[in-house]
């Protein structure tokens, strides 16, 4: 019975070492960064990843325009209805970025529970800017200040084009989405998830 015991009492002693060690061991639960400094790197990371896509278009702009495409039509018009037979042709082209606006991005687009966090995404922002330097007027009768107010029209032509391009804003949303997850999880989460909406009162 002496001999059981102190079998008994060395495994327990084991057991207790066992345990201690396991406690001082194991590792320490991820130290998570405060809100402010998570939409921070958030913005930070966003910036760079911004989708950025070229685009060209070829206007013609003559005394009865016929324009199929809805979108470029008040171009033609306007061309129709501000000079007296305007003829020409023009190859606009133009650089579109699709980013989120992240300068609308903070705490409450977060919800963090334990190591996991949802968030909410800022509206998709477009931004078209046309590339002079490429865009060629052939054969036109405008002068310095309707070739500009043309092309503006144009530009405002392209980023309603890209507004309504679904395929081009869903690349982008997965572009941005890989970005921050990387972030977010070497930050110290677990799980990310981008939600349409965050729960009531669980915003921060």
């Amino acid at each position: 019975m002496a001999n059981l015991s102190r079998v008994l009492s060395v495994l327990a002693a084991a057991a207790v070492g066992a345990l201690v060690a396991w406690v001082l061991l194991r590792p320490a639960a991820p130290k998570l960064p405060d809100s402010a400094t998570v939409v921070e790197q958030m913005r930070e990371v966003a910036r760079l990843e911004t989708l950025d896509v070229a685009l060209y278009k070829k206007v013609t702009f003559t005394p009865e325009p016929a324009a199929t495409d809805a979108l470029w039509k008040d171009v033609l018009l306007w061309a129709s209805y501000t000079l007296q037979n305007p003829h020409g042709r023009a190859i606009v082209f133009a650089d579109a970025h699709l980013g989120f606006d992240f300068q609308r991005f903070d705490a409450s687009h977060l919800h963090a529970s334990g190591t996991r966090v949802d968030v909410l995404l800022p509206p998709m922002e477009v931004r078209v800017a046309l590339r002079p330097g490429e865009t060629e007027i052939i054969d036109s009768n405008l002068d310095s200040a309707q070739t500009a107010q043309l092309l503006e029209k144009a530009r405002l032509a392209f980023e309603q084009e890209v507004r309504q391009d679904t395929r081009l804003q869903e690349k982008a949303r997965q572009s941005a989405e890989r970005a921050l997850r990387g972030l977010l999880l070497t930050l110290g989460f677990r799980e990310v998830r981008f939600v349409d909406t965050l729960p009531l009162g669980a915003a921060g």
